[in-house]
């Protein structure tokens, strides 16, 4: 069996659907910046409720009304990114006032939750063929047990310019990638409390909520949080572009994915609270890791609601990406350390990105709130 015949089953089964833009558009009809495995098994939840709910590290974010979404004008100074036809159009919501986790879930943090409930995170059990194959077509061979293996994905810098819409050049299927071994054996988290937890599927991170007594938050929630009160403004910090003056955020400067100039200071991940909060006190809003939300992800769904106001708006009741139009996706905000102008600009504001419930990589993470009355 040939690499690229590895890769599309391995990755469980990716499809590689980024399209190519030309140059003279800067609207992309839907983004992907990362392979979407196939559903790889039937996921049970066997964590009890928990009564923690502490507002220990959360910022208070007080309600208001807001308009989501892009408008297609994305030229910041500097900007050559692509803004997603799914961005549109800006509409109007209304947020009432929650707490939100002034930081991504760190390690320390997770690695609490594990120790008091013996979680087993996805990228720890199996991938189940039975369920992987309901999804391919007829006759698609079974990939060998060595194949079928606890694994995730990993990030491989390459060695020089790649063609952008094949991820199978920087993504590795890695076997024994998990959050406590982001790159594989003999890699570790010794050091790294403070950081992001990565490999964390939606799945995970519903878990984690269920422990801690809280959820993840709506897309809504969350772009309302990132804009910190700001007012058609392209990032969590305003205007200016991300590589224009002070660091901003973790994000991939210079030619991805193969030259990261590291004027931020890291090649993959960053400690929390590494670069200035927002407006409201929240932190790597932008850049780091890409961020759970409670929505299923459907392209037109901003469309669906163009004309109301939508008044806490929790998404769609159905998960629809034409480019895989058979796996069921959430939706993923904020963007991570592998961003960049040239093909992802996921740190603005109102940039969306989706996966499949149960995927995890190396740029997977996620941040909790809570519902809260007015102090």
């Amino acid at each position: 069996m040939n690499n690229s015949i590895v890769f599309f089953l391995v990755i469980l089964i990716s499809i590689f659907s980024c399209k190519s833009v030309s140059d003279d558009s800067h609207i992309r009809s839907n983004h992907q910046c990362m392979p979407t495995p196939l559903e790889r098994f039937s996921h049970s939840d066997s964590v009890v409720n928990g009564t923690q709910n502490s507002q220990e590290g959360m910022v208070f974010i007080q309600g208001g009304s807001f308009e989501m979404g892009s408008d297609g004008n994305i030229k910041a100074d500097g900007e050559k990114g692509y803004v997603g036809s799914d961005e549109f159009p800006k509409h109007q919501v209304e947020i009432n006032s929650f707490w939100m986790d002034a930081t991504e879930v760190t390690n320390i943090q997770f690695k609490a939750f594990v120790d008091a409930t013996g979680y087993v995170t996805t990228a720890e059990i199996a991938p189940d063929w039975e369920e992987i194959k309901k999804s391919l077509p007829p006759g698609t061979p079974r990939p060998p047990d060595s194949v079928l293996a606890p694994a995730s994905l990993v990030f491989i810098q390459t060695d020089g310019p790649v063609l952008l819409q094949d991820y199978s050049q920087w993504w590795r299927w890695t076997i024994g990638a998990n959050w406590r071994h982001p790159f594989g054996p003999g890699s570790n988290i010794e050091g790294k409390d403070n950081y992001p937890v990565v490999h964390i599927s939606w799945d995970d991170a519903q878990s984690y909520c269920k422990w801690a007594g809280k959820r993840l938050p709506t897309e809504a929630e969350w772009e309302y949080a990132s804009r910190g009160g700001q007012i058609n403004q392209i990032y969590s910090w305003g205007n200016e572009h991300i590589n224009k003056g002070i660091s901003k955020a973790n994000s991939w400067e210079g030619d991805f994915p193969y030259n990261n100039e590291l004027n931020d200071g890291y090649l993959y991940t960053a400690p929390v609270k590494s670069y200035l909060p927002n407006a409201y006190g929240l932190y790597d809003m932008a850049g780091n890791v890409w961020e759970w939300c409670q929505d299923w992800y459907h392209i037109d769904y901003y469309k669906m609601i163009a004309n109301e106001i939508s008044n806490n708006p929790d998404g769609p009741n159905v998960s629809y990406d034409p480019d895989e139009p058979y796996i069921k996706k959430r939706v993923m905000k904020g963007g991570s350390f592998m961003c960049n102008d040239s093909y992802c600009s996921g740190y603005r504001n109102s940039m969306r990105m989706k996966s499949s419930p149960d995927t995890g990589s190396l740029h997977t993470g996620f941040r909790t709130v809570m519902d809260a009355v007015s102090p």
